[in-house]
């Protein structure tokens, strides 16, 4: 996440070269590529841990440290 960001509440992601805006409220991709499994995974992750990334939204927004989030294991 970016402090300052606009809406709607996203995260963003990369892997390799590839980078891509999550919607953190609706679990789709915004703008940018991943590849297909690596979406997959990322968007499963968004839906297991969404309380935690608006959370981390509201601080972002409000310039306070976010909150560490686990990765999908």
């Amino acid at each position: 996440m970016n402090f300052n960001d606009r809406v709607p509440p996203h995260f963003h992601a990369q892997y390799a070269e590839y980078n891509v805006q999550i919607d953190i409220i609706r679990a789709i991709a915004i703008s940018g590529f991943l590849p297909a499994r690596q979406l997959k995974l990322v968007l499963a992750w968004c839906e297991l841990h969404r309380d935690e990334l608006m959370q981390n939204w509201e601080l972002a927004q409000a310039g306070k440290p976010l909150n560490r989030i686990n990765p999908l294991v």
